[in-house]
């Protein structure tokens, strides 16, 4: 998968409420028209439910 930059998916999370849920992430992203790449990798998360970005962010930056 291509390359995710931190400010890319920070935008892609932008007004996301947490906690919530790997649907809800991705639909945020896809709102925010958000890159495939990241919607992908979202909707890919084995986590089922994240508490704030950081967990978001070491979710998907530590399989890179």
């Amino acid at each position: 998968m291509a390359a995710v930059s931190p400010t890319d998916l920070q935008k892609a999370l932008s007004g996301a409420d947490y906690p919530c849920d790997t649907q809800q992430l991705t639909q945020v992203a896809q709102n925010n028209h958000a890159p495939k790449e990241i919607t992908e990798r979202i909707s890919h998360l084995g986590k089922k439910r994240f508490q704030n970005p950081a967990e978001v962010s070491k979710a998907i930056f530590q399989n890179e």
